[in-house]
């Protein structure tokens, strides 16, 4: 009896224990989902965690391989994706939402917990990032009296609170509290090199947690300066002040800084962008860094167990118009980013990780993590489709009316901006009428953004006969001589304005395109002016010919365009005596057997000038050859299909004289007259601050 009580006894302990133990798992269940500071150090349900992360831009790669890339960026070693949300993308016009496409970013983030990968969230409202007016909407700009952007403007922040309102309802459930893969969503991005609006930074916190509750962590992320951490930290809100720095300085001396400005115990030290690369603008060598020196950086923080994000982990494209730009002291000063975001990243703009950069960083974070290595991912195919012959479909003035809904076009005392006329991207043509006296006249605009082409005709002849007589750039600012056409009657001025990509870091940030000041000829201030905004959605409707010719051979039939390619265009008649039919549409097809063939590609832009290129009615971006270095364009594999393929082109001056593309394996950047060192990089290597 007493054994059996004993028996008993202990039976009853083994079930207590069991049940503790199953209460204990089902609590621990309950919070499990918990990411904290503590210690100085990032803490994960219930155990130290380093963060491991990477830049990977869900709006910089084509949706169909967002799944790509994250598994390259696993196969790296990354626990964590960090990613922008640009504003512009998601309410292109005010009250208008977009989340499909490149812009689902809901599928994105669940994509990447799919794949066990953790997120950091960067919503802005500004970003940076190379990106067309920081992430800001252009329309933004049109606002009457101007808003004061990245400040405590009530009408600002109205904004600010309508568009958050409708993202942070949406990323909310897949905070890691909810079961879902953010751990940190950041607030603003170094506003500290651009300001001390305190009360600005609040009012985001504020309306952050009023989305997202007080369990997920907010932070900011600055330059390791006292200046840009006094400025832009905001540890009395409860928020994580990163910093990030130049690769290869030492670390450790700005992570104590950075303690500074995080409250007692609650500093991890975290480069929020760590740089594995740089921007690169046109006109300008293309930017690379040494994958040693850069592992070597790398492996200083991990190796001590410091927390790092890549930027970039994997770069991507600016399609379309997106690209950012850039100044110097002055607003002048301008300089826009390259079509290609490839960064120099491990994981290059084609997906490709058979490279210095990747394995040796790949080799750092398992070495000092002991991350398992996963297998190498294979690179992406590529085909090689061998010269394309185009042919000439229109000239833009020809097709003036199917490219611009009369109803558009507006009609004002004085030029209109870009963004008043409701052009936000591309281009705006501008037309006016003088009285041309003597045997020539001067043209003078003070302020364009950012690049004019003037072509001038007779007014009884319309847009026929029209000559060209120059171009005005922001960055070189002077007046233009035209000579007389001699007209019967008034002389009709045309003015094609290109928007190259808005501002996106620093003072000039409010940066309208179009013309931004009166015209003058002669001195004289002309009046009257038309603005016909130009859609390029009917491209895929301009010329009804048959398929042309694909040269497939291409090793046999190589263009015969060298270097010099760009002297040789100045030294054509379309530069030495003003004749020519303008920017031109050009068209050419292609035609692939099967999908197994369907591959990623470069479009080859030598011998070619200045312009935007169209693959079955998808923008491309743009193609300065002539300014370079950036010659050739990728174009993914989804974007292409087994059959026809239709290539358009809009060319901004001059074409190749053959009139053909290269449709080649590889990247390009070796265009251009000149090679030299990026200069923003220099500039702000000076003055102690990071760009992105």
């Amino acid at each position: 009896m007493a054994a059996s009580a004993r028996s008993f006894r202990e039976l009853s302990l083994l079930l207590a224990l069991a049940l503790c133990s199953a209460l204990a798992s089902s609590v621990d269940g309950e919070t499990s989902r918990r990411f904290w500071i503590e210690n100085d150090a990032f803490w994960k349900d219930g155990e130290q965690f380093q963060i491991v992360g990477g830049d990977v831009h869900y709006f910089r790669i084509i949706p169909e391989y967002w799944k790509d890339r994250l598994l390259r960026a696993k196969a790296l070693g990354l626990n964590t994706i960090q990613t922008y949300v640009p504003w512009n993308l998601h309410e292109p016009e005010p009250r208008s939402w977009e989340f499909r496409g490149f812009a689902d970013i809901e599928s994105y983030l669940k994509l990447a917990h799919e794949l066990e990968m953790l997120v950091m969230l960067r919503v802005g409202p500004y970003i940076c990032g190379e990106w067309d007016l920081g992430g800001f909407p252009p329309w933004l700009l049109t606002i009457e009296p101007a808003l004061k952007l990245r400040s405590s403007d009530s009408a600002y922040l109205s904004l600010v609170e309508r568009w958050w309102s409708v993202l942070l309802p949406k990323v909310a459930p897949l905070l890691y509290s909810n079961g879902g893969p953010i751990i940190m969503v950041q607030i603003e991005n170094e506003f500290g090199s651009f300001g001390n609006d305190k009360r600005y930074l609040h009012n985001l916190v504020l309306l952050a947690r009023r989305y997202l509750g007080n369990d997920v962590i907010l932070y900011t992320t600055d330059g390791g300066t006292i200046g840009t951490l006094k400025n832009g930290s905001i540890p009395q809100d409860d928020v994580f002040a990163a910093v990030d720095f130049s690769t290869g300085d030492n670390p450790w001396p700005i992570f104590r800084l950075q303690k500074q400005y995080n409250f007692p115990g609650k500093s991890a030290p975290l480069t929020a962008e760590f740089y594995t690369g740089w921007l690169t603008h046109w006109g300008e060598s293309i930017a690379t860094t040494d994958a040693r020196s850069t592992a070597k950086a790398l492996k200083d923080i991990l190796c001590r167990n410091g927390s790092a994000v890549l930027y970039m982990a994997h770069g991507g494209t600016n399609f379309g118009f997106y690209n950012g730009a850039n100044t110097g002291q002055d607003e002048s000063e301008y300089k826009a980013d390259l079509t290609s975001y490839d960064y120099d990243a491990p994981i290059k703009e084609h997906g490709d990780v058979q490279n210095p950069k990747y394995k040796a960083l790949r080799r750092v974070i398992h070495e000092c993590t002991g991350t398992p290595l996963r297998p190498l991912p294979a690179n992406i195919e590529r085909g090689n489709y061998g010269l394309v012959k185009l042919q000439k479909v229109a000239s833009l003035f020809d097709i003036l009316d199917k490219i611009c809904d009369p109803p558009k076009v507006a009609v004002s005392e004085q030029p209109l901006s870009m963004e008043l006329s409701g052009q936000m991207f591309g281009f705006l043509l501008y037309f006016s009428e003088y009285q041309g006296i003597g045997p020539y006249n001067i043209l003078s605009i003070p302020k364009v953004h950012d690049r004019a082409q003037v072509f001038v005709s007779c007014s009884l002849d319309g847009v026929r006969n029209r000559r060209y007589a120059g171009t005005i750039e922001r960055w070189s600012n002077k007046p233009l001589q035209i000579p007389s056409l001699s007209c019967s009657s008034n002389t009709s001025l045309y003015i094609l304005v290109e928007n190259m990509g808005r501002v996106n870091y620093g003072q000039y940030i409010f940066d309208q395109k179009g013309i931004l000041s009166s015209v003058e000829m002669d001195g004289i201030t002309l009046r009257h002016w038309k603005m016909y905004p130009l859609s390029f959605d009917a491209l895929g409707v301009l010329s009804k010919f048959q398929p042309i010719q694909q040269i497939t051979n291409a090793r046999n039939n190589k263009v015969p365009i060298r270097g010099d390619a760009q002297n040789k265009l100045r030294a054509s008649s379309f530069y030495r005596n003003g004749l020519s039919e303008g920017p031109e549409f050009y068209e050419g097809h292609f035609h692939i057997d099967s999908d197994s063939e369907v591959k990623d590609t470069f479009i080859s832009f030598r011998g070619w000038n200045k312009g935007v290129a169209f693959v079955n009615n998808f923008n491309i971006g743009r193609f300065w050859p002539a300014m370079g270095p950036q010659c050739a364009l990728y174009v993914p594999a989804p974007i292409l299909r087994a059959g026809d393929n239709v290539v358009v082109i809009f060319e901004q001056h001059g074409p190749n004289p053959e009139h053909t593309i290269n449709l080649v394996e590889d990247p390009d950047f070796t265009c251009g007259p000149n090679k030299r060192k990026g200069w923003m990089e220099c500039i702000y290597i000076v003055q102690g601050e990071v760009l992105n």
